[in-house]
């Protein structure tokens, strides 16, 4: 089994230290005094571009051995069509990993855009194909349709995009897209198809994902609750005679010993600030994605030791100190954070996005340090040594 993984690159800013209450690399986080290049230098612009400084960590994931990264999107990104194509001229090997929901472009463009991209990049293009959890945020971007004719919505998007890569005309006639002998120049046609990253948990979701992707990804849960999932889009997928590969994303903060990792948590734990976390997390509201959400008592609070908010030997408390996404993370030795990732490749894990604080740094720590130990990598280091 080849594993692949891939890390996150920032575009919503990052800061140098996990230990830090907001983002001081680039000018995703408040302008003042302090912040590091790039971005600003005594709170005057200092003519570097984040942009350069999400390539600097893009060259070091590839360096440090991972297959490519995603490139996220949210209210407060930048456009991770815009970023992939600049880090495209820039990489070698790297692929890199576009989140969009499918309500953002039309999906004949799309198709277009993507066949340019592998044609730019030599056929490097992932997709993170996110369908939206609803609430504010997805009214945000104007998009008011319900849970599950969003689902509908990407299972239509994705017929067309298919439908149209070799290039021949296609025509369909859906409730969300019609089009008639649509094609791709011939230029286009026929580039290597991207991988499909597809998020979800709902039935509905997990119907979608088994006629489509080529990944079910999620944010990381209990064990139990994976291993419900995982069985769930096998089951969904052969359906379509098809198979879809577990992957799962998480936070990973890992150190040479598991005080050092530890001692890092609780140095990030003493100047966290509750007061304003809780504003944000009431700001945020709820939508109606569907997920498995933490006991009460891995829930993290000012008042809870760090080392109290573990499950199945995954720390519930990196959402706290900045880490984009699901709560549960890795902490603790190198050797430790490989036999983690191992025992999620037991339960059949064939991709993983993993991410830290600060993102240029801890790619090559991660890279460098945990990987090789993932019996996975062994195995493949081992055949290239021969």
């Amino acid at each position: 089994m080849m594993v692949e993984f891939h890390w996150r690159l920032p575009t919503h800013g990052d800061r140098a230290d996990v230990s830090l209450a907001h983002d001081t690399r680039g000018d995703w986080g408040p302008l003042k005094a302090g912040n590091q290049a790039p971005g600003l230098a005594q709170g005057e612009p200092d003519g570097i571009p984040y942009h350069d400084h999400l390539l600097e960590i893009a060259r070091a994931a590839e360096l440090a051995g991972f297959d490519g990264g995603l490139v996220p999107s949210f209210p407060n990104t930048d456009d991770p069509w815009v970023i992939s194509a600049a880090i495209a001229r820039r990489t070698r090997a790297f692929k890199f990993m576009i989140a969009f929901q499918p309500a953002w472009i039309d999906p004949a463009y799309a198709a277009k855009a993507a066949a340019s991209l592998q044609r730019l990049s030599g056929g490097r293009l992932n997709f993170n194909i996110i369908t939206g959890g609803g609430g504010p945020a997805q009214l945000w971007w104007g998009d008011r349709i319900a849970h599950d004719d969003r689902y509908a919505r990407t299972t239509e998007f994705l017929d067309v995009f298919k439908g149209l890569w070799d290039g021949k005309p296609f025509s369909y006639q859906g409730k969300f897209f019609q089009l008639d002998n649509a094609q791709l120049p011939a230029p286009l046609a026929g580039q290597a198809f991207p991988s499909l990253y597809f998020a979800g948990s709902s039935n509905a979701a997990l119907e979608a994902q088994g006629k489509h992707a080529d990944f079910n990804l999620t944010h990381m849960e209990p064990l139990e609750s994976l291993r419900i999932k995982f069985d769930r889009v096998r089951e969904l997928a052969s359906k379509e005679g098809r198979k879809v590969k577990p992957a799962v994303r998480f936070n990973i903060l890992a150190r040479e010993t598991e005080e050092e990792a530890w001692d890092e948590v609780r140095r990030a734990w003493a100047n966290v600030d509750w007061d304003e976390r809780d504003r944000q997390l009431k700001a945020r509201g709820r939508g109606d994605g569907i997920g498995s959400p933490l006991p009460p008592h891995l829930i993290p609070s000012r008042d809870k030791d760090p080392r109290d908010l573990q499950i199945d030997g995954f720390f519930s408390g990196l959402g706290v100190l900045g880490g984009q996404g699901t709560p549960l993370g890795v902490v603790g030795s190198y050797e430790t954070a490989a036999e983690r990732i191992d025992t999620l490749i037991n339960l059949g894990v064939e991709g993983f996005i993993l991410a830290g604080s600060p993102h240029l740094e801890e790619a090559y720590r991660i890279g460098e340090e945990v990987i090789p130990l993932v019996r996975g990598r062994k195995a493949q280091y081992a055949a290239a040594a021969e």
